[in-house]
């Protein structure tokens, strides 16, 4: 069975949340608080900052509970 995961949905990122693999570090929270917030909801907002930064912030995350899909560079560019 695949690890269940949460989608937010951005216009230009997509940020994928595995919420089992989440140790709490709060590395992206700290990191990036305008896009993780946890006492919001959606805690995450996937608008909330340029997708070079979520995806910077989101290779910070030690236990990989976080991936992206970009939607501003094309796949064949």
């Amino acid at each position: 069975m695949p690890d269940q995961f949460k989608r937010y949905v951005g216009k230009d990122i997509e940020v994928i949340y595995y919420p089992e693999k989440c140790t709490h570090s709060g590395n992206c929270i700290s990191g990036l608080p305008g896009v993780f917030d946890v006492n919001k909801r959606p805690w995450v907002h996937a608008d909330g900052d340029t997708a070079d930064n979520i995806a910077s912030q989101i290779h910070k995350c030690p236990s990989g509970a976080l991936e992206y899909l970009r939607k501003d560079i094309p796949k064949n560019g």
